[in-house]
């Protein structure tokens, strides 16, 4: 289906993508960003498999992170739920055979947003230890992120759909 040029592309494109879309999100202080900058790695996951949805996912938070914040020692702890998303959408959509009902979508993006959101919030906690800040100050969003974050999801189920499809026609016939 790709060669592996053509997905080494896509999967810098949508890594890109990633970065851009998480500079239009709307952050809430430290503890809380509301934002659609995911949609590309469900994409590369959903369309071409879980280590192309790994690697957007880690190589868009990464940059987004050093264009951000910069290098700090818990970098790599801030990379790994976008990876981690990539790689269980795609897992679950290779199981399915890349065929997903809405169904499936609704549950694998929501499974995946509740997934990212508990691991952010133990992040928050090991670098509020390793950097040296309240971390009780974050709790009381925890809930309005959960909320946040299965409405992204649901929002996602019903985007990527037509998406998917569009993005999944060739048009040089290969």
């Amino acid at each position: 289906m790709y060669s592996t040029t053509r997905r080494i592309a896509t999967d810098a494109m949508l890594s890109a993508m990633f970065v851009c879309l998480s500079f239009i999100s709307i952050n809430i202080g430290n503890a809380m960003k509301i934002s659609v900058d995911s949609l590309p790695i469900l994409v590369a996951a959903l369309l071409l498999g879980p280590l192309d949805g790994l690697a957007v996912g880690l190589v868009g938070s990464f940059l987004n992170q050093l264009l951000t914040y910069g290098l700090s020692v818990t970098t790599v702890l801030w990379i790994l739920p976008a990876g981690l998303r990539g790689l269980v959408v795609g897992l679950y959509a290779q199981c399915h055979r890349f065929h997903l009902s809405q169904k499936q979508l609704i549950l694998i993006t929501t499974l995946t947003a509740l997934l990212v959101t508990a691991l952010n919030t133990l992040i928050m906690y090991l670098d509020s230890l390793i950097i040296g800040y309240p971390f009780a100050a974050t709790l009381p969003t925890v809930l309005l992120r959960i909320i946040s974050g299965i409405l992204v999801a649901v929002v996602f189920s019903l985007i990527l759909p037509p998406l998917l499809k569009a993005l999944k026609k060739d048009p040089s016939g290969e």
